[in-house]
């Protein structure tokens, strides 16, 4: 009995023990908990407040600028134009002679930008081609007709006049020089007769030439917003919404967008513009110099230290390069503040000048016998270093009237 009894004692006592230790424990780990949990929400509400925005707001919203001003400034001056053609459906000038001239209609469409009150717009060259009537269409969905005023095949740029006394909306032109590569653009036109569309995107290259061997000077912006089948002769712009570019092309295997497209700068559209209104025709400034854009391969054949500008290889006599003591072996490394890095970099400039013009030319010169006797024409004694044969090169520079 006495056995008995001890052992309920002893069983008592211990489930005492055991439950007053759970206890504690139990109240120990909730207390570390709650200072846990508390420590954390303290945290977070520190962070939000510091922030004075919302993280998850914050981090969806990085790098995304509102384009929505740009698009409003743009949209309304970006016209659809159908053009229709003739064309000769026979192909033999016998078939002609017997059967007659068959022939029929051919419509096109593409896009145009209004740049003046008067109705104005710029479109491309290859959108209003062999046209027998050019007819646009606003935002707003008035048909007008229009006159082609001129263009340039070369350039690919056209002028169109909106026959009408209205006044309409339109697009201020920026300055493409100074735009920069990460840039934010729209593309606004008419892609598959969908009028008014915009899409968005950055400045993905500038000074593109798409083939340098086709003899076909080229100087294009490329960006990676959606450009597509009637997006010709439309609008890139810039956060502002100035026109920035005349958007022309794109590079594709299938015809359709994939990820590049390209604009004339509207700095070269701009001056082909006022051409076209003053002239009738494009007055193109030359520096009457031929040659190649430097890079590893052609330097290690001329021996050359520089692998970036262009070297000349010809110089054309009587020409502005000629007159200002430029020579044969010479490198243009910058023209008016503009690094030659392409030969695009450099006709890209010129097709902004017309005979007469002044341009201030950065080149640099190797040690040649002729060296010393040059210094004063060709470089207006401004060499940088002047009795040495050491091989070079020196930089020098000196303005060229384009011819």
């Amino acid at each position: 009995m006495k056995s008995t009894l001890k052992i309920i004692i002893v069983s008592l006592t211990c489930s005492i023990i055991s439950i007053i230790f759970y206890s504690i424990f139990s109240n120990s780990i909730s207390t570390e908990e709650n200072e846990n949990n508390q420590a954390f929400i303290d945290y977070s509400e520190s962070f939000i407040n510091t922030s004075g925005i919302n993280s998850i707001q914050y981090s969806s919203n990085v790098g995304s600028p509102d384009l929505t001003f740009a698009a409003k400034k743009s949209i309304n001056a970006v016209v659809h134009v159908k053009n229709t053609s003739i064309v000769n459906e026979s192909d033999s000038w016998a078939l002609q002679f017997f059967y007659g001239d068959e022939s029929r209609k051919r419509v096109g469409t593409g896009s145009g930008v209004i740049i003046s009150p008067d109705g104005y717009i710029i479109t491309n060259h290859h959108v209003i081609e062999n046209s027998s009537e050019v007819i646009v269409t606003t935002n707003d969905n008035k048909e007008y007709e229009a006159i082609i005023v001129g263009s340039d095949e070369v350039t690919d740029v056209a002028v169109l006049k909106i026959d009408s006394n209205e006044k309409f909306e339109y697009i201020l032109f920026g300055d493409s020089e100074n735009s920069q590569i990460g840039e934010w653009v729209l593309a606004v036109g008419n892609p598959y007769n969908l009028n008014s569309t915009v899409t968005a995107g950055i400045i993905s290259s500038k000074s593109r030439d798409l083939n340098e061997y086709d003899q076909i000077n080229q100087s294009f912006i490329q960006t990676d917003a959606a450009v597509n089948v009637g997006n010709s002769g439309g609008a890139l712009v810039n956060i502002n919404g100035e026109l920035i570019g005349i958007n022309t092309a794109i590079q594709s295997m299938t015809g359709g967008f994939v990820g590049y497209s390209f604009a004339i700068p509207s700095d070269i559209v701009r001056k082909i513009f006022e051409d076209i209104l003053e002239y009738g025709d494009v007055q193109k400034g030359l520096l009457g110099v031929r040659g190649i854009a430097l890079k590893s391969s052609y330097s290690r054949q001329l021996n050359l230290t520089d692998t970036e500008g262009f070297y000349i290889d010809i110089i054309e006599p009587g020409f502005g390069a000629d007159l200002a003591g430029l020579k044969r072996g010479d490198i243009i490394k910058e023209i008016d503040g503009i690094k030659i890095n392409k030969f695009s970099d450099l006709s890209g400039h010129l097709s902004t000048k017309r005979p007469g013009d002044k341009v201030n030319v950065i080149y640099s010169t190797y040690c040649r016998w002729d060296f010393i006797s040059r210094l004063s024409v060709a470089c207006n004694n401004s060499f940088y270093v002047t009795y040495y044969t050491y091989p070079g090169p020196y930089y020098c520079s000196c303005s060229v009237v384009c011819s």
